[in-house]
């Protein structure tokens, strides 16, 4: 039999030339070359092509006999990729090839791999590559032990563990996928990406790597320059470090916690956002903000809520309720050790404490006196006690009452033991001073009215009632609540018998109880039950000095 036919019998008629050359080292190309053809027919066709080999041998006795074995600077390609290695098997009937040693794949400018083995499905477009597998894709590296790569629909797969290095961000993961065309990776188990000063670890995360963008899925956790986020449906961008978080996340920085349904967080201008049942923890200072929307800024100490708006100061010992529309919050001398906050709360303002509950339009809180200041109408209670006013400054002090001051149409009134008499106070101002929760002294001043029944040491019944008039008054009441003595400059007085009380005397003309209006606890802060329009109180305009005219006339 002739020489070329016993080639034809083995390999078959179309790579008859190709077979041959290859025997003596000659390359594919060369050949095409020489016989004129195109190397863009070659480079779409559907065949895998072997272009150069040192050796080129044929076993049929072997483990593979349908296979031509090659081996020295071995040179596929197929569709206008290329593959390279050190010995192969190459299947010519199921256009396919079994790489080992060095291998190097290469597609278009951006695309290389390097692996030990591989092997190559040219019907599936299918690379399946193994040991130490290193793939380049523009700047981004992926590292890998076991990697396929499916060129037909674009997607590198790789199990086994795998590592991504785009830039500054480093991604791991037990599994993951790895789309050539859109740039996006998707890592499942065991993830963990470092980008700049972020750590993120979870068991589900995509990675837009053209927008630097991970998306987080599942339980979650994010740690960056100290602050920690929870979060289980997340997204991070590396280049703006900004964050938004969905699904009940919490953002914790230091001392300092922000959580809600929707979280907006910004490291750089340490701007956060929240929405949905937000609730922001100060640890240090011993204070919370809650409300639907709230916004804070963790660098200058600014915050805003509404919606459901609640702040609890807790840095006594008991806790303190203010609730309102909408509330403000202010920090001086952030970060250091004489910080303070200002909270500011405007219309339908609700107060609760145990020893101390109010109602106003607007109040506004520092915790550096522990100071609430009052306005517009501004009603105020302490055990059987209330007051009222035009403006009501009450300081607090380890979880009591230290002292009240009310500016303007001042009205006192405590409800006597027997549930029926009030005694009455009214003046422009009233200053009262607490000790351990109880009245110890009262200062009024300006058209003081006064009405106060004195009471028996023996029996504590009432021995009448004194009304008096005067321009200041000083009380001062024992810690068994009782009145001790009266000071004035200058009164006029009147004592009736509880017997010869006129019916028009039991009340001073300002006299109103509103302790219906009054907060029962914690959760009743957010039931508003305001006064009536005829009984809200008139502010009084104060008298203007005379004008000065002044004659500048030139002369």
């Amino acid at each position: 039999m002739k020489f070329s036919n016993i080639i034809r019998y083995i390999f078959g008629h179309r790579i008859v030339v190709a077979a041959v050359l290859c025997l003596f080292g000659l390359s594919l190309f060369q050949t095409l070359g020489a016989a004129g053809r195109k190397v863009r027919r070659v480079n779409m066709d559907d065949r895998v092509y072997l272009v150069h080999a040192d050796i080129l041998k044929f076993d049929q006795f072997g483990p593979n006999p349908d296979a031509q074995i090659v081996k020295g600077r071995v040179h596929f390609i197929h569709k206008g990729a290329s593959l390279w290695c050190d010995s192969a098997y190459f299947f010519q009937e199921s256009n396919s090839v079994k790489a080992f040693g060095h291998v190097r794949y290469v597609q278009g400018r951006e695309l290389s791999l390097i692996a030990k083995r591989a092997s190559y499905d040219g019907m599936r477009q299918l690379l399946e590559a193994r040991n130490d597998v290193v793939l380049h894709h523009g700047n981004k590296v992926l590292y890998t032990d076991s990697l396929d790569f499916d060129r037909f629909n674009n997607y590198a797969y790789f199990f086994e563990g795998g590592r991504l290095v785009d830039g500054k961000d480093r991604l791991s993961s037990d599994w993951g996928d790895y789309n050539t065309q859109t740039r996006e990776a998707v890592f499942w188990y065991n993830v963990k990406m470092h980008s700049s000063n972020r750590i993120i670890t979870t068991d589900e995360l995509h990675y837009d790597t053209k927008k630097s963008i991970a998306h987080v899925v599942g339980p979650s956790r994010i740690i960056q320059k100290g602050s920690v986020i929870n979060t289980t449906d997340a997204y991070f961008n590396s280049k703006t470090d900004k964050a938004e978080m969905y699904s009940r996340s919490t953002v914790t920085d230091k001392n300092k916690e922000i959580t809600g349904d929707s979280l907006f967080y910004s490291k750089k201008t340490g701007l956060a956002r929240g929405y949905g049942n937000v609730i922001y923890v100060d640890k240090k200072n011993k204070n919370q903000l809650l409300g639907h929307r709230l916004i804070y800024n963790e660098k200058t100490g600014i915050g805003w809520a509404t919606g459901h708006a609640l702040a609890k100061e807790y840095s006594q010992k008991d806790t303190l309720y203010m609730h309102a529309d909408s509330m403000k919050i202010y920090t001086f001398n952030i970060n250091t050790d004489s910080v303070y906050r200002k909270v500011h709360c405007f219309k339908h303002t609700k107060v609760f404490r145990s020893d101390v509950q109010a109602i106003c339009d607007s109040l506004v809180y520092n915790s550096k006196d522990s100071c609430m200041t009052m306005y517009k109408d501004p009603i105020a209670w302490n055990a059987d006690r209330q007051i009222l006013g035009e403006i009501i400054k009450v300081y607090l002090q380890d979880s009591t009452v230290r002292e009240t001051h009310v500016i303007g149409q001042a009205l006192s009134i405590e409800l006597m033991p027997d549930k029926k008499h009030y005694n009455q106070l009214s003046s422009k101002e009233i200053t009262t001073y607490f000790v351990k929760g109880n009245v110890r002294r009262v200062v009024a001043s300006g058209n003081v009215k006064t009405v106060y029944y004195p009471v028996d040491d023996k029996d504590s019944t009432l021995q009448g009632l004194v009304y008096t008039e005067t321009d200041t008054m000083k009380l001062y009441i024992s810690p068994e609540r009782k009145l001790q003595k009266i000071w004035t400059p200058k009164n006029q007085s009147v004592m009736y018998p509880m017997t010869q009380v006129p019916p028009n005397k039991y009340k001073l003309p300002e006299f109103a109880w509103f302790d219906n209006l009054r907060p029962t606890g914690p959760a009743d802060v957010f039931l508003w039950r305001g006064k009536g329009d005829n009984n809200k109180l008139k502010p009084q305009d104060r008298k203007k000095a005379p004008l000065q005219n002044i004659d500048n006339t030139e002369k």
